[in-house]
């Protein structure tokens, strides 16, 4: 069984795809780590993650990155954001995710394409969504405790930029897979949107 769960950042489709991967028992990949690794790695090269070069010598990061804490910071997130518009960059990384989820027995992946191109024929799509405010919200709550100074404002420019460049992309832009299930978090807390996207892929399965 293979669940896609896309969505634009902090909608909390991370959150919903391992909890789902827990209740189902599968693997789990947040694909979007990998941009983001890539994104970091470019930055180490001393590289510009807007030239499709340097972004493409970025995939060739070790393993190891993935396990950089920093990766989940707003820096990266913004420049993984930047090299995913490349097409050579989401060619390169597509049979990684392509074969995570065409393992034995199936497995969650959560991203932006998930639905519509990495697995097209999962057996249940999601996608996550919420409104810009919230989202920045979430995050500036999430930075707050980790005592990252950082104005609300300026995490909701960031996302509504990210936004506007994950839709606008030529190559997999960001969209809802025909047939995916659209899930607004805004008025949901965490524990209210992981019982209610369990119980709409229980219902799909149905």
């Amino acid at each position: 069984m293979i669940i896609a769960v896309d969505g634009p950042t902090a909608s909390g489709k991370g959150t919903i795809a391992k909890a789902l991967a827990a209740h189902f028992g599968l693997p789990h990949l947040d694909t979007g780590l990998l941009y983001r690794a890539v994104g970091r790695q470019v930055a180490l090269n001393g590289g510009d993650p807007d030239d499709p070069d340097d972004a493409l010598a970025a995939c060739e990061f070790p393993d190891a990155l993935l396990e950089d804490e920093f990766l989940r910071s707003e820096e990266v997130g913004g420049l993984a954001s930047r090299v995913s518009v490349h097409p050579s960059v989401r060619q390169a990384l597509y049979e990684r995710q392509r074969a995570f989820a065409l393992q034995p027995g199936g497995a969650v992946l959560d991203g932006r394409d998930i639905g519509t191109v990495i697995a097209p024929e999962a057996d249940v799509k999601l996608f996550v969504t919420a409104s810009v405010y919230q989202r920045a919200r979430r995050r500036w709550l999430e930075m707050t405790d980790r005592e990252i100074e950082i104005s609300l404002d300026a995490i909701e420019q960031d996302i509504a930029a990210r936004d506007a460049r994950d839709i606008g992309r030529a190559n997999a832009p960001l969209r809802a897979a025909p047939d995916a299930l659209v899930f607004d978090t805004t008025s949901f807390d965490r524990n209210q949107a992981i019982a209610e996207a369990i119980a709409a892929v229980e219902a799909k399965l149905a």
